[in-house]
């Protein structure tokens, strides 16, 4: 065992072991109805965190009220670095994706933050159909499709 210390530590579960999605088992059929990772990343100005915080806190709130598809979504601090976050985010498919885009409450967000704001950058993780590359490719700042190649999703699409 690679790391024996620190698996001493967690039991092992096999819940689900043995259940196999169709759309698991080849990659090359991940697609509009799969789900996906992004990870935006944010440094803010200086002196400007608290500011940001609240928007981003505001901006947190309305997309769990309005948005169903998002899965996951969590704004985590850089453990090295007082002004860098990041927004880490499941989305269930490529439309849970588009109703994000077009949620009045995330262009309140990216308006609000652009003066707080010194960068921002998001990375896609998972494979996304032609129209939704199209649509990020289309935003106001860099994103960066990485096609899923291997691997497999334990979560069913609708």
């Amino acid at each position: 065992m690679l790391f024996p210390s620190l698996a001493a530590g967690f039991a092992v579960r096999s819940s689900g072991a043995g259940i196999a999605f169709p759309h698991s088992k080849d990659p090359a059929s991940f697609g509009t109805e799969n789900p996906f990772i992004l990870i935006a990343r944010v440094q803010v100005k200086p002196g400007k965190v608290d500011e940001y915080l609240e928007i981003a806190g505001r901006t947190d709130e309305g997309v769990q009220n309005s948005e169903p598809g998002m899965l996951h979504h969590t704004f985590d601090a850089d453990p090295d670095d007082d002004h860098a976050f990041t927004w880490s985010e499941v989305y269930s498919d490529d439309s849970a994706l588009g109703a994000h885009l077009a949620n009045p409450v995330v262009g309140k967000y990216l308006e609000d933050h652009a003066d707080v704001c010194e960068s921002f950058s998001a990375e896609i993780y998972g494979t996304l159909g032609d129209e939704t590359v199209a649509a990020v490719a289309g935003l106001p700042f860099p994103v960066k499709v990485f096609k899923t190649k291997l691997g497999y999703s334990r979560i069913k699409p609708e």
